[in-house]
């Protein structure tokens, strides 16, 4: 992007994102770690605490976030300005998905998909939102990286999962992150382990301990260790959130820790 496309993007985000106090990127250098899962239910619950949260989906080949969060209503458009959908009372989300074919592939190379992602992150009407969440993709490539270069102020939380291959990926998410300025606030360990239902014994699933490793490594915080549940998945496939049909769980528990350890670290930091 040249030096005059990013004064055109930062001139026409001005007004979109002045209402906008704090905004996350979710990322990780590797699939699978249930990124968008900890994007989705970090949002969720810092909306039940009365926060107003804005959740943007940024994969463009495989957006899931409007599934994820049960969204019925698609975003409007008036006069080129698009206004999110409300998924609920101070949650509002936006995708690549709410104008495209679910079933048809995206076939689209670098240059396509920056572009969508500029319109959507320009032409997106917020309002006032205490948290802007943004959902990334897997890896360093260009959806990360086109976001980072056009949201001032954005900070991320970078994914891993306990095993050792997953360290080795987010290791380069994290240096992704650091040399674009994009400041971490803090590693999440998602499917950390498992309370057996039957004895109550912590089961270690994958083996390994990349996020506190990581943690050490990189001198930032590691946020949360979210346990694994299987009922995650039946939940996210029905538009279901943890903070909502989860109550008092481990999981539920572990969520509302990740939401009050990112408030605490922004207003450290």
């Amino acid at each position: 992007m040249n030096r005059e496309d990013q004064k055109h993007d930062l001139e026409e985000q001005s007004e979109n994102l002045a209402g906008i106090t704090h905004r996350i990127l979710v990322m990780s250098g590797k699939g699978g770690v249930g990124k968008s899962t900890v994007a989705v239910n970090l949002a969720c619950a810092l909306v039940d605490e009365g926060f107003k949260v804005g959740v943007l989906d940024i994969d463009i080949h495989g957006p899931n976030v409007s599934k994820m969060i049960g969204q019925k209503k698609r975003p409007m458009v008036v006069e080129e300005q698009i206004l999110p959908a409300e998924v609920m009372p101070n949650m509002k989300s936006i995708s690549i998905a709410d104008f495209t074919n679910l079933d048809s592939p995206i076939v689209w190379r670098g240059p396509l998909k920056a572009n969508a992602i500029r319109q959507l992150v320009n032409q997106t009407s917020w309002g006032q939102l205490d948290f802007l969440i943004v959902d990334a993709p897997p890896g360093t490539g260009d959806e990360p990286l086109t976001v980072s270069q056009i949201i001032t102020g954005l900070r991320s939380i970078v994914v891993t999962t306990p095993q050792e291959v997953a360290k080795v990926d987010v290791i380069r998410a994290l240096n992704f992150v650091q040399k674009l300025g994009v400041a971490p606030i803090g590693l999440v360990e998602n499917m950390s382990h498992m309370k057996c239902p039957e004895c109550g014994k912590i089961i270690s699933l994958f083996g390994g301990n990349a996020g506190e490793d990581l943690s050490r490594s990189f001198s930032i915080p590691l946020l949360a260790r979210i346990p694994f549940d299987p009922q995650v998945a039946i939940l996210a496939d029905e538009g279901r959130t943890i903070s909502s049909y989860m109550r008092g769980s481990e999981l539920e528990k572990a969520y509302r820790s990740l939401s009050s350890r990112v408030q605490e670290e922004l207003m450290s930091q």
